[in-house]
């Protein structure tokens, strides 16, 4: 229990809340987003939830996340705002201990501070009972560990001896986010794509069937944020990418932050579908998977230049990815499954590629070097023939980055989506290639090798596309101001005559 002679002015928390933040504390829903934009206030709603909760609910167990231990203690520990210092009246007047990462009231209740680094982490709360989940930045962490997390939030017992205010909000989860990060593709498909924002609605039994909803919260909805530091937002709007500006300070989940592909712009780089000229060259790439999903592209190769039928116009060499075949699961509501593949052989890929691409004319097929690998048996590459149903491919270049002199394939990639000189791109993807129009821009660098990309998240689609890519090299023509001048007394050598044959020979 408190001591008895308690200070009036150490026993008063001032724990205020912006509407916003209340109206994510007072929710009906137990698995929320909040966030979005930098600044809208998540850190201190989670604080305060916590803090809040665990008076109101004795012998309460919230387990409070954050990917790094470092960043867990800098962001919610240490600092004017942090738990020590909102909690050091209470300290003093023996409301709560804090020991290590543990904070302990008084009733019973505790706040456990969490981190989780990787995935093998996770095991290290296999058999814990939470209450109340908490996640700071949820886009830190990976699907499969939010899925286990998730699956360790219970309330045995407890749930019948909740205040009557509080019966049927617990057991509870409460998540951060801003856009970008590791886990940006599972946190906009989980709660922003198909939901409509400030809506609560049940997630079905296989996505946990606890009440969703999804709370944006902007730099306004944070007025302390304003008052206490007036040029945060001017900070924000001099991010120096437009792109970024949108993410932080608008809270865009089309936009990513730190994406691997940070030129990548759906206004420039998807098309609608059009005919296909039949003079153009087609082709395949594919990468394969069981587990995780397959990826399978078809490209065209635009001849002349070509003008859409909505106006866009596509340069000659540009490859029109015209149609995709991904092989990830979904669950009953139809609703995809990120990076979860649908375990299928490779004779019945093979076989299904084949009659996708009925009646098109493939020149070649290119398929992930893996895929050609004899381990006892026929390869996957010859498993796809399928005995003359299915299709062939030859290896792909599977080169990633540059190395002594060779071509990167994601140089190519981002070349290639950057455009020509006259800034037309020279890759282009139907809107119908939904797949590689979801992750691909989503996709973040390697941390330990930053000119790569981190291959943790769903890179399949991206990764058949390097594949067509590597198969068709281009190089950007150097611009006017860069090309080699005549030095001094140098003049250009003039063209030499005709050959006999008729072919000029250029220098």
């Amino acid at each position: 229990m408190p001591a008895a002679e308690v200070s009036a002015e150490d026993a008063e928390l001032d724990l205020e809340l912006h509407p916003k933040q209340e109206l994510a504390f007072n929710s009906e829903a137990t698995e929320i987003l909040y966030g979005g934009a930098a600044g809208g206030g998540k850190s201190h709603l989670m604080r305060v939830a916590a803090v809040i909760w665990c008076t109101l609910i004795a012998g309460l167990q919230v387990y409070f996340f954050r990917r790094l231990r470092d960043d867990l203690i800098k962001n919610h520990m240490e600092g004017p705002n942090g738990f020590r210092a909102m909690l050091s009246g209470w300290e003093r007047c023996g409301f709560v201990r804090i020991i290590e990462d543990e904070i302990r009231f008084w009733n019973g209740s505790k706040i456990y501070l969490c981190h989780c680094k990787d995935e093998k982490h996770r095991f290290k709360y296999q058999g814990a009972e939470i209450h109340v989940l908490i996640i700071d930045e949820l886009t830190h962490f990976t699907e499969v560990i939010y899925r286990f997390l998730r699956n360790r939030v219970r309330m045995v017992g407890l749930a019948d001896k909740l205040p009557a205010a509080l019966k049927g909000k617990f057991p509870r989860i409460l998540c951060g986010a801003n856009p970008g990060g590791l886990g940006h593709q599972f946190v906009k498909a989980t709660f922003i794509d198909g939901a409509i924002p400030l809506e609560a609605y049940r997630a079905v039994k296989s996505e946990g069937g606890m009440i969703r909803q999804y709370i944006p919260a902007r730099l306004e909805d944070n007025p302390s944020m304003t008052e206490q530091d007036p040029g945060y937002e001017d900070r924000l709007n001099g991010l120096g990418s437009e792109a970024l500006v949108k993410a932080m300070r608008d809270g865009d989940w089309d936009i990513i932050e730190g994406a691997f592909f940070d030129c990548f712009e759906k206004r420039r780089h998807v098309v609608r579908p059009f005919v296909i000229p039949a003079t153009w060259l087609r082709f395949r790439a594919g990468d394969w998977g069981s587990a995780k999903p397959f990826a399978f592209g078809w490209y065209a190769v635009v001849g002349d230049d070509f003008l859409t039928p909505d106006k866009r116009l596509l340069p000659r060499g540009c490859l029109v990815k015209y149609r995709e075949y991904y092989g990830v699961k979904t669950d009953s509501e139809g609703k995809f499954k990120p990076d979860v593949g649908l375990k299928m052989s490779a004779r019945e890929v093979g076989i299904e590629v084949r009659k996708l691409e009925d009646g098109d004319n493939i020149a070649y097929g290119k398929l992930d070097p893996a895929a050609f690998a004899h381990n006892g048996g026929p390869s996957i590459a010859e498993m796809m023939q399928a005995d003359g149903r299915g299709v062939t491919f030859d290896e792909a270049d599977n080169k990633r980055v540059a190395a002594r002199g060779a071509m990167g394939g994601w140089d190519q990639v981002r070349d290639r989506l950057k455009g020509n000189e006259d800034g037309l791109p020279m890759l282009v993807f139907f809107e119908t290639c939904v797949h590689t129009i979801r992750t691909l821009p989503a996709l973040q660098h390697d941390e330990a090798k930053p000119e790569d990309l981190d291959t943790t998240q769903e890179d399949h689609a991206a990764d058949e596309t390097r594949y067509a890519c590597m198969s068709r090299p281009w190089i950007r023509k150097p611009p006017e101001d860069a090309k080699p001048k005549p030095g001094p007394g140098q003049v250009p050598l003039p063209l030499p005559p005709v050959a006999s044959s008729g072919v000029r020979i250029r220098v």
